[in-house]
């Protein structure tokens, strides 16, 4: 039988706690499949979930990315900030579909999110979501902040220096090429190298409508 609460929720709250006083402990990595990927699949007739689990791991796009858990207000999202220019924005918005590893090498925990990632950008018409986006612009440095005034990533260098005149008011909103990401966990994987344990957690809703999570002990 399935719990309401998210069992997993502990153990990596618990793993960012041991592994905080480490600096890349806050770096994960976001997987996300090309929408030409996505066609081939469709084209040979393959599964989709399925030729996702496949094919994750050789035909993917990677991008550490700085995340950061959301508040028990916004549930079991995860909130993940990044420059809307980026080319993964549009591969997530052609498909959703995603997966976050993240490892903390003090601990030896690993943790695999599969869910879908949802984009939050200035043309998002929710004032609640537009009010979650500006309350994650403001909990980043200025310094962090700043690199959304910076050339769109990706693009060919042209030899100039960034514009150091470039000013930016702490207390302005988020800057137009700033989004919010929300990662929606559907399953995650969990493996600690140390005890050599492996759990997977799955969602699921129940009867009522409500989402609930399973759990099962598998070898490592």
């Amino acid at each position: 039988m399935g719990t309401a609460a998210a069992p997993w929720k502990q153990l990596l709250f618990g793993a960012i706690e041991a592994n905080s006083h480490l600096k890349h402990s806050s770096y994960a990595q976001l997987v996300s499949l090309p929408f030409s990927i996505l066609l081939v699949l469709f084209t040979q007739g393959a599964k989709f979930l399925s030729s996702v689990d496949i094919c994750r791991r050789r035909l993917v796009l990677m991008a550490a990315l700085r995340i950061a858990p959301s508040s028990s207000e916004n549930g079991e999202r995860i909130q993940i900030n990044t420059d809307l220019r980026s080319r993964k924005i549009q591969e997530l918005k052609q498909c959703p579909f995603s997966e976050m590893c993240w490892y903390f090498s003090d601990t030896w925990e690993q943790f695999r999110i599969n869910g879908r990632v949802e984009v939050i950008d200035a043309s998002n018409t929710d004032q609640t979501k537009l009010q979650l986006r500006e309350k994650a612009w403001f909990a980043n440095s200025l310094k962090s902040r700043m690199t959304y005034t910076c050339p769109a990533p990706g693009m060919p260098y042209n030899g100039e220096q960034p514009d150091q005149e470039v000013k930016l008011d702490p207390s302005s909103g988020p800057v137009a090429d700033y989004c919010l990401m929300l990662l929606e966990p559907e399953k995650v994987d969990y493996l600690n190298l140390k005890s050599n344990q492996r759990l997977l957690f799955s969602s699921m809703i129940s009867g009522t409508g409500d989402k609930c999570w399973t759990s099962e002990k598998v070898n490592p």
